[in-house]
C-alpha cells in the first residue's frame, strides 16, 4: 500500500504549538467543515504571513456586493486551472459546488468557462479575471466597457482583479510548496 504524501514540501506545525489567534482559527474552521483544510496547516509556517494572507482572503471572497460568493469562487476555479494549481481548483471547486448547489459547475468552470452552463455575465466575469491573471499588461477601457455591459460597475471590475490577482498568488504558493488537496473536497458539493 502507497503512503499519503506529505501535504507540504516545507514543515507543518503543530497545532497546540501554532500561535493563539491561528490555532483557535484552524479549530473553527475544523468544527465547522469537519477537517482542516491543508492550506491552513501550510501557511501556518510562517504566522505572520499566514495572518496577511487570510486577512485579504476574507476582505476578497466575504464581503457585500454585486458579486455573489459562488462567482467569486468561479473566478478562483477558472484562473488556478489556468495556473496549474491543483489544490485550489480542487478546494475552491468544492466550494463552488456548495455555493452554487450545482455538482457539475466547477468541472465546467475548470475546463472551458466559455461552454460551462453558466450566464452570459458569468462568462464576461470570468474573461476580465482571467485576462488580469494572464495579461493585466493589456487590460484597457474596452476590458471596462465589456463589464459595464453586463451590468457591472467600477467596483465590481477591482473585486474580480483583485480576486484574480490575489489567488495568482495563492497559486503560486500552492504550487511551490506542494500543497495536496485534501481528500474531504472530491466529494464535496456532488450530490445536491
Amino acid at each position: 500500500m502507497q503512503s499519503q504524501p506529505a501535504i507540504s514540501r516545507f514543515p507543518i506545525p503543530d497545532i497546540a504549538d501554532m500561535p493563539d489567534d491561528i490555532r483557535a482559527r484552524i479549530l473553527a474552521v475544523q468544527e465547522k467543515s469537519g477537517f482542516v483544510p491543508n492550506v491552513f496547516l501550510v501557511l501556518a509556517h510562517r504566522p505572520d504571513e499566514f495572518r496577511a494572507f487570510f486577512a485579504y482572503h476574507d476582505a476578497l471572497m466575504d464581503k457585500p456586493g454585486n458579486l455573489s460568493k459562488a462567482e467569486r469562487e468561479m473566478i478562483v476555479v477558472a484562473t488556478s486551472n489556468l495556473n496549474q494549481c491543483q489544490y485550489c481548483v480542487v478546494a475552491h471547486g468544492a466550494i463552488l459546488r456548495i455555493r452554487a448547489k450545482d455538482p457539475l459547475i466547477a468541472d465546467q468552470v475548470a475546463v472551458n468557462y466559455r461552454k460551462a452552463d453558466i450566464t452570459d455575465r458569468q462568462k464576461a466575469m470570468i474573461a476580465f479575471g482571467i485576462k488580469v491573471s494572464t495579461e493585466a499588461h493589456k487590460v484597457g477601457e474596452e476590458d471596462f466597457e465589456a463589464l459595464k455591459a453586463h451590468g457591472f460597475d467600477e467596483e465590481d471590475a477591482w473585486d474580480i482583479a483583485a480576486i484574480a490577482a490575489f489567488f495568482g498568488l495563492s497559486n503560486r504558493l500552492a504550487n511551490v510548496t506542494n500543497m495536496r488537496p485534501n481528500s474531504e473536497f472530491y466529494a464535496l458539493g456532488r450530490n445536491t
